[in-house]
């Protein structure tokens, strides 16, 4: 059975009289889609939160892009 409701806070009120008896329980999922982005940011803020006041890092960010951009030459043979 396909149903259509809204929600409200923690409620979804029915937009069809159904006769079904209080207490019934339904499930429904939720796409991702619809997650509110805040949720998910602040999950994300929260693990980046590690990081706060690690002075090791910058030397670590430091080595990391000097090795990136170290020119390591390319050895190049010609035949005689």
């Amino acid at each position: 059975m396909k149903i259509q409701g809204i929600i409200k806070g923690n409620t979804i009120e029915l937009l069809e009289d159904l006769s079904l008896p209080n207490g019934v329980k339904i499930s429904r999922s939720i796409p991702d889609n619809l997650i509110p982005k805040k949720v998910l940011w602040e999950q994300i803020e929260t693990s980046i939160g590690v990081w706060k006041n690690q002075p090791e890092l910058d030397d670590i960010f430091s080595e990391i892009d000097r090795e990136r951009h170290a020119d390591l030459g390319v050895e190049i043979k010609f035949d005689d």
